[in-house]
């Protein structure tokens, strides 16, 4: 009975170490950000903090924008990266953690500049539509096709966003366009400064409807600045959704733990956003992944109030894994009694062949010589059964069996007699 228990140990404990190694996740993983020092990299760089909590680390990889983010995620270079919205994924089993946070699309120019209202109206102007690779170039292309503005009607330049900002100040572009979280660092340094004007969009409701993954929204008089009061009147401006991307194989697991994190930082409201808006599964453009969906849908289950964020992310999983365990330990379990019943009779059952060749035996009238041989197999026979090591409960078998060893040996010496 021992060797079984240990066997079912072995293959219990054995099963339990191959669960926790598929449920166990990486302590490490790798985000596409931005160029360092962005929104996209101060961004991440909260996400390293929020997930150290829980021993993971998180590496931020600095690129030159949402483009090739998206490029790092198809090739799997990057477990996750954040995407601006409109940016296309050309790997259709890329997922989504959800939207989460809006970036505005807003227009800086240089404060003596007259412009018109109506951006289709811009002529000879120049522009800094985004470096190469950005989000901001991606989405200045598409804006320029969503108000039938030809490219080559203003000259594009393709600066980052601080150098923007210094060339606004020192009268070397026109324009620049900004696709960011409204607090960003390079428009903080913007806002306010008298050598640079925020540009209000005419049509901005219809250049949102025209470009298909843009919303508006409104920044409240003051939101930025209260002396002096910018901006001083109600704007509506263009908006996009930056969402969070995943590869499908990122370990479910670490879903949980980037929703939950997710929601840690983009739950709470700012001058553009409602609380509790992001993270959002809509307007997300992909396949936002299932475990994802319903954490922020249904918010965290009573597992997260006591068992680690790994384990309470794959409650269901580890049942899973263990069913099969389950279906081989059990039946064995059930079994074993039988088996091991079986085992202890064997030990005594295969001497039977021997008794009962003795007795056929006895039935072919043997000589006298024969019988003496015969009753000496039957001694050894009984000698063999008196060492049999049997628990107490199985002992009575082996006294059956001496027993009719005994009744042969008496045939033997009624046969001698005769």
């Amino acid at each position: 009975m021992k060797i079984w228990t240990l066997l079912a140990a072995i293959v219990l404990g054995t099963g339990l170490v191959l669960v926790f190694l598929q449920l166990h996740p990486p302590k490490t993983l790798r985000i596409a950000a931005g160029p360092a020092g962005g929104a996209y990299d101060q961004v991440a760089k909260r996400y390293v903090e929020e997930l150290a909590s829980d021993g993971i680390t998180l590496e931020v990889i600095e690129t030159a924008g949402s483009v090739e983010n998206e490029q790092l995620l198809a090739e799997r270079q990057v477990d996750a990266a954040l995407l601006q919205g409109g940016i296309s994924v050309t790997d259709p089993e890329v997922e989504a953690i959800g939207a989460i946070f809006f970036e505005p699309m807003i227009f800086l120019a240089r404060s003596e500049l007259t412009l018109p209202g109506n951006p289709a109206l811009w002529r000879g102007l120049k522009i800094n539509g985004g470096r190469p690779g950005s989000g901001t170039a991606a989405a200045y292309v598409d804006f320029l096709a969503a108000i039938e503005l030809d490219l080559l009607a203003n000259q594009t330049v393709a600066i980052g966003y601080d150098d923007a900002i210094s060339a606004l100040i020192a009268d070397e572009i026109d324009v620049a366009v900004f696709v960011a979280p409204i607090d960003a660092p390079y428009l903080q340094r913007a806002y306010g400064h008298p050598d640079i004007q925020f540009v209000p969009l005419d049509h901005s409701n219809a250049i949102a409807r025209r470009l298909a993954y843009a919303t508006t929204v409104t920044v409240p008089t003051g939101a930025v600045s209260l002396d002096p009061v910018i901006p001083p009147e109600p704007q509506s401006i263009l908006a996009l959704e930056a969402r969070l991307a995943i590869t499908p194989d990122l370990h479910p697991a670490l879903v949980n733990r980037l929703t939950m994190a997710a929601k840690a930082l983009h739950a709470s409201r700012d001058i553009i956003t409602d609380p509790d808006a992001f993270p959002s599964i809509d307007g997300t453009d992909l396949p936002v992944n299932n475990a994802a969906r319903q954490l922020i849908t249904e918010g965290p289950s009573t597992w997260h109030d006591w068992l680690p964020y790994w384990m309470a992310a794959q409650v269901n999983r580890t049942l899973l894994l263990l069913l099969p365990i389950l279906f081989i330990v059990v039946p064995m379990l059930r079994a074993l009694p039988g088996i091991y019943a079986y085992i202890m009779g064997w030990k005594v059952w295969q001497h039977y062949p021997d008794i009962r060749a003795i007795e056929d035996e006895l039935d072919e009238n043997p000589s006298a010589e024969d019988l003496e041989r015969m009753d000496a197999e039957l001694v050894e026979l009984d000698d063999r059964l008196s060492k049999v090591r049997l628990p107490a409960a199985y002992r009575q078998a082996a006294y059956h069996a001496r027993m009719h060893v005994e009744l042969v040996r008496k045939r033997i010496d009624g046969l001698r007699a005769a």
